[in-house]
């Protein structure tokens, strides 16, 4: 089998040289699901997976906008249509100096199987562009935003291709995305997810992707008879997905003790309580400072600098920053340390090596694509709200949300239960895989 997969890999690699990113998910995806396809005579010979790691659409264009100073500035756009089986295309945007093409393509293709096990119907895209919206002013984020989306409105409609946010766009970057799109098309439509709540957004869509992985966590501690009471609490990061998934551990009664950003990290040995916690989102939401500013106000933090926090003794680790941030190293740390599972927040956080060791020594470990799909089961709820011109209340969303987290759990248990663990990675993948397989065989060669 391992031949097989190899020679799968390297069949792929040739089409796909200098993406590794982009090959880092394939092989994690090929590992766990070539053997089930295998197993399976109705998959067995359809190419499906050959199929799905292609693209069936990759946009690129000039965004050429001009700056405060009047001087022109030129990025780099981009949008992969990854699959479109189950429904339109759905993925963020995401505004980052490190967005390339092998990015943006380990996204997507994660996106398929997030999507697929959201339920809903929703195939999967991303995109985004090479600006970084950091130290500029709104009016030089408007300026880029429209010219961005001058040239992406073509590409994307409600029954297309619906972006969201991701790193780096946020509900003002989506406001002058979606006030440009309406400009062009003249019409208003639920084209993207993450608007205001006065124009079409949904309620809990800024909390959903942290809420999403508290939920599915406590469902991987339900299996084991533990909860978060009193548990110690490491999360990395410090936008969005870390601050909501901190205040869902707090209301559940864990114990929060690091956050960080690209800087370094705090660590406060006595918790990060709900009013500290709100500070924090001042720092990082309105005031846009580094997270040391943190501890000059908190004498029970400390600060340090350019480091990571999975040295901190804990319980449970929530990575939610960024790709490959927990590594061999780390995992070997956090094991030592009496961590007894490890979450996803973040896209792809844990390199695959420290994946295979959490696994191996039978640590609680939820994939990115399973445990944070919450942000896009909560964009799928805005979009179907969008159809409907309706709202749901906060507590319809929490509880759809909720509902939807605890399915993609059994999902994972259906595919992942072995003797006396249960593989998430393995259960993640083939739910998410028969779920797309099953339409693509359905709709023939396309």
């Amino acid at each position: 089998m391992q031949k097989i997969v190899k020679s799968f890999l390297d069949e792929v690699g040739k089409k796909n040289q200098n993406e590794p990113e982009f090959m880092q998910a394939v092989t994690e995806v090929a590992e766990t699901v070539i053997p089930y396809i295998y197993q399976n005579e109705i998959y067995y010979g359809q190419n499906i997976l050959l199929r799905m790691v292609e693209p069936e659409r990759v946009v690129s264009f000039r965004v050429a906008w001009i700056d405060d100073q009047e001087e022109i500035r030129v990025n780099r756009g981009y949008r992969i249509e990854m699959n479109s089986a189950i429904g339109p295309y759905k993925g963020g945007l995401r505004f980052h100096p490190n967005v390339n093409l092998s990015v943006l393509k380990f996204l997507a293709f994660e996106q398929i199987f997030k999507n697929s096990l959201t339920t809903l119907p929703m195939g999967g895209g991303k995109g985004g562009s090479d600006f970084n919206p950091k130290g500029k002013t709104d009016t030089e984020v408007m300026r880029f935003c429209q010219s961005f989306m001058t040239e992406l409105f073509r590409h994307i409609g409600p029954n297309r291709d619906i972006p969201a946010g991701d790193i780096g766009v946020g509900s003002r970057e989506i406001g002058y995305l979606f006030g440009q799109y309406k400009r062009l098309k003249n019409e208003f439509t639920g084209v993207l997810t993450g608007k205001g709540v006065s124009w079409g957004g949904s309620l809990i869509r800024p909390e959903a992707t942290g809420y999403g992985v508290v939920y599915f966590v406590e469902k991987m501690l339900e299996q084991k008879s533990l909860d978060f009471k009193d548990k110690k609490v490491s999360i990395s990061g410090s936008g969005n997905v870390a601050q909501y998934a901190a205040e869902k551990v707090i209301s559940l009664g864990g114990k929060v003790i690091t956050m960080s950003d690209s800087s370094g990290f705090i660590h406060d040995k006595n918790g990060i309580d709900i009013e500290k916690l709100k500070y924090l989102m001042k720092i990082k939401n309105v005031d846009r400072e580094r997270i040391n500013k943190y501890v000059e106000r908190f004498s029970s933090a400390n600060y340090f600098k350019n480091k990571t926090p999975w040295g901190v003794e804990c319980d449970i680790a929530l990575p939610c920053a960024t790709q490959n941030e927990l590594q061999l190293k780390d995992a070997k740390n956090l094991i030592k340390n009496g961590c007894i599972c490890v979450g996803e927040g973040a896209n792809m956080p844990t390199t695959p090596d420290a994946i295979n060791l959490l696994i191996n020594k039978k640590i609680l470990f939820a994939p990115g694509k399973a445990s944070n799909a919450g942000g896009v089961a909560v964009s799928g709820l805005e979009m179907a709200q969008n159809s409907l011109r309706y709202n749901w209340s906060r507590d319809e969303v929490d509880s759809k949300l909720k509902e939807i987290m605890s399915e993609i759990h059994k999902s994972c248990l259906k595919y992942g239960s072995d003797k006396n663990y249960i593989n998430y990675v393995k259960g993640a993948n083939i739910a998410g895989f028969v779920k797309v397989a099953d339409a693509m065989i359905a709709q023939g060669v396309v």
